[in-house]
Parts: structure tokens; C-alpha cells; sequence
């Protein structure tokens, strides 16, 4: 079976196509993936590639075709909307020239943002009638007007007529989260095309190597956030939390990644003076997360109170888990339900940070093996609802079911 991964973001950039398309070719399956000259996050190309440099490539047996895209800079409004109709224009040509050659049994689009990405895949499908599997991570346009501050109603009506072609283009819509169906559904008939395909965690962190020298991190009872800093994942109200924990002083926080609001952060942290509670540690590959997790007591993860984050479950949420890590959650929705439906840590309201600092202190203060109990919790939940061999198998099932 030939199949072709359309997505912007790949290999060495970290994202679910990585795994989706390794493990494929490890099944046995002919893959190719067409995708950007990896930038992303900093917007810079990274070192070795370019407009003339790795242009293709193979990978773990998978072969990578890699299409011109304006780079992202520093992720202005304007370079963004270059960088993904660059993409989309510059890989749809590819798209054209590749479906003369090969005829492809499925194509996946891999969609973390922007909806963009399908554009290729489309034109596979109106030439010569490949089925579409959409994999949809992120909402839009509703994604678009609350992470992207868009309030234009005629570019956010514009984007939703977008989507809803794009859906009923697809032969499959494959959704994270269970919650994303209603929002689907509002936008046309498309429940028959819906199916629950969520995300899994990487392998380096549920079975990685925990020796990996990092950096050293503070003694104390470790809160550890570990990755995007951005606007969604609510750090103006972690902050805030922080801020009241200041005069304990055993309860350290720890920050494992980057992103566009670490400048707030470090400002923050100046201007509360809380250099001896927050510890930067800096961005950092995913195969030396297990070294990290490792090292906390508890794991962190947040998301703003907007309705399209109430439907989102974090991809951390699995990370962690798969590290059998007690989970501290401040959002609302499905993500919040897992934690309680597993027994695998504390939750409160998205935006809270009141509780969510006497949640912090609770934790503080309860007993190692209960702790310990609830991240047994936490892996018990991964393995049997989010390992990636089940849930590749899954889409075995589902390709094959439509051929």
C-alpha cells in the first residue's frame, strides 16, 4: 500500500508525523511524506538544509520530498500567512508532479495548524481520486480567532466555507479529541466520516534512557511544565499562581521548552523576584524528556478558558502519562476528564489560579506513595488508551477498510 503524508512540519522538526510515518515503514507500508524545509519553532531553517540543501531524502525508510516555503521568522501575522500559502502553493505543485508518477492508495494530511496543509492533498483527490484521510489536531477557524486573534468576520466565514470543502473532501476526518466532533458536525453532515484517533506519546519518553545528563534542577518538590510556551497554555495565570506559592519555598517550578511567551516570563519572574521558585531550563530534544520527567514530582499542564481549548486534550496529557507521572491540570474539558477518570492527579478550572495554587500546595503535602499510586494511574490510562502501536494499528484498520 502506497501512502503519501502531506504535512508541513517534519523530521528533524518534532511532530506526530514523525512517528506516524516511521511506523508505517516499519509495518511495511510504501511512505512517502511531502512536507517544508523544516524552521519551525524559531522560523530560522535549521542547519544543513535549505533551498538547494536536502530537498529530498530518505529517512527510516521513508521517503522525504521536501517543497520551497517562506520561513516563519518571528511569527508576525503577515510572515505567517506567507510562510503557510508558500507551503501550500509550493507543495500542491509537487503534489501535482508526484501524483503523475505514483498512483497512492491514501493520502494523510497531518493538520497540528494550518488548515493550509490539505491544499495538496485536494488537488490528489480532484485529479485522481485519491482518498483524503484528514487528521485533524487543531480547529479551525476557531483556532484562527482565538489563538490567532483574528476578529475579522468575513476572513473567519471565509476560513469556515475552507474547512467545510476540505471535509467533505475527505474520505476519513480523524479527530484527537472526541470533543472536536460537534464542531465538525455543525459545519456540514460529516458524522458517518468521523472517527476518534487521538494522540500517543513518544516512545523516548514512556521507554527513553533516564541517565541523559541535564541540567541541574533545583531540590525541592518539582512542578514541572514541559513544552510550548505560548498563548494557549495560559501563562499569565501559571505565573500568577506562582507569585502566591513565592513564600514557600520547597516548591519549585520547573520550565522545559520555549516559545513566544517566554519574554513575559523572564519579565515576570524579574519583576516578582521569583528567581529561586521558576527554573528556565531551557528547550531541549524529546529523546531527553525521560531524564526530565524523571526528576519531577508532578507534571503541569494548562490551557486557556476558551471554547476551543475545552475541547482540546494537550498532547502532554499523554507524555506524561506515559512517564507514570501524577498530573496537576488547570483546564477544562476532556483533558480534565481523563485526569479524573484515570485517578491520576489534581485538576481545576481553566483560569484559576487561585486553586490551582492551593492545588500545588495540596500536592506538596501529600504522601510520596500516594503520589506514586497515581502515576501507576497515569501509565495504566496510557496503556490502554493511548500507545502508539494500538493506535497505528487502528489506522490500519481504517485505510484498509476504505480501499
Amino acid at each position: 500500500m502506497k501512502i503519501l503524508i502531506v504535512t508541513q512540519y517534519y523530521f528533524p522538526e518534532n511532530f506526530k508525523s514523525n512517528d506516524l510515518s516511521f511506523e508505517l515503514a516499519k509495518r511495511g507500508y510504501d511512505v512517502t511524506v511531502l512536507t517544508g524545509i523544516p524552521n519551525y519553532p524559531e522560523g530560522k531553517i535549521f542547519e544543513g538544509y535549505g533551498f538547494f540543501n536536502k530537498r529530498k531524502e530518505t529517512i527510516q525508510n521513508v521517503k522525504v520530498i521536501r517543497s520551497l516555503l517562506l520561513p516563519r521568522g518571528n511569527g508576525g501575522g503577515l510572515r505567517l500567512f506567507l510562510n503557510y500559502y508558500s507551503f501550500a502553493f509550493f507543495a500542491s505543485v509537487k503534489a501535482f508532479f508526484l501524483g503523475f508518477k505514483n498512483k497512492y492508495d491514501a493520502v494523510i494530511v497531518h493538520e497540528p495548524s494550518p488548515i493550509t496543509q490539505f491544499y495538496p492533498a485536494l488537488l490528489l483527490k480532484k485529479i485522481w481520486q485519491t482518498p483524503v484521510y484528514f487528521w485533524v489536531m487543531d480547529l479551525w477557524p476557531e483556532s484562527l480567532a482565538i489563538a490567532g486573534g483574528v476578529k475579522n468576520k468575513w476572513i473567519l466565514k471565509y476560513y469556515e466555507n475552507v474547512v467545510t470543502n476540505f471535509y467533505h473532501h475527505s474520505a476519513k476526518i480523524l479527530i484527537t479529541s472526541k470533543g472536536f466532533r460537534k464542531s465538525i458536525n455543525e459545519k456540514g453532515d460529516f458524522d458517518s466520516k468521523i472517527t476518534y484517533f487521538p494522540n500517543w506519546a513518544e516512545d523516548s519518553i514512556s521507554e527513553g534512557d533516564k541517565t541523559y545528563p541535564i541540567p541541574n534542577l533545583p531540590e525541592g518538590f518539582r512542578v514541572m511544565f514541559a513544552g510550548n510556551i505560548g498563548e494557549a497554555q495560559d501563562l499569565d495565570n501559571i505565573m500568577k499562581a506562582v507569585a502566591e506559592l513565592k513564600e514557600y519555598s520547597n516548591i519549585k517550578f520547573i520550565l522545559v521548552g520555549d516559545g513566544r511567551k517566554m519574554p513575559f516570563v523572564k519579565d515576570f519572574i524579574e519583576e516578582n523576584q521569583l528567581h529561586g521558585t521558576v527554573h528556565i531550563a531551557g528547550r531541549f530534544p524529546v529523546e531527553v524528556m525521560a531524564s526530565f520527567f524523571d526528576k519531577a514530582d508532578v507534571m503541569l499542564v494548562t490551557l486557556k478558558d476558551d471554547p476551543i481549548f475545552n475541547l482540546t486534550v494537550p498532547a502532554k496529557v499523554q507524555a506524561y502519562m506515559s512517564a507514570s507521572k501524577p498530573i496537576i491540570t488547570m483546564l477544562n474539558g476532556e483533558g480534565a476528564d481523563n485526569i479524573a477518570e484515570a485517578k491520576c492527579g489534581f485538576s481545576v478550572d481553566a483560569g484559576d489560579y487561585q486553586g490551582l495554587a492551593k492545588t500545588i500546595l495540596e500536592a506538596s503535602k501529600t504522601p510520596k506513595s500516594e503520589l506514586e499510586k497515581m502515576g501507576r494511574n497515569s501509565r495504566k490510562f496510557y496503556e490502554e488508551n493511548f500507545r502508539m502501536s494500538e493506535c497505528i494499528t487502528n489506522l490500519e484498520q481504517i485505510l484498509k477498510a476504505n480501499k
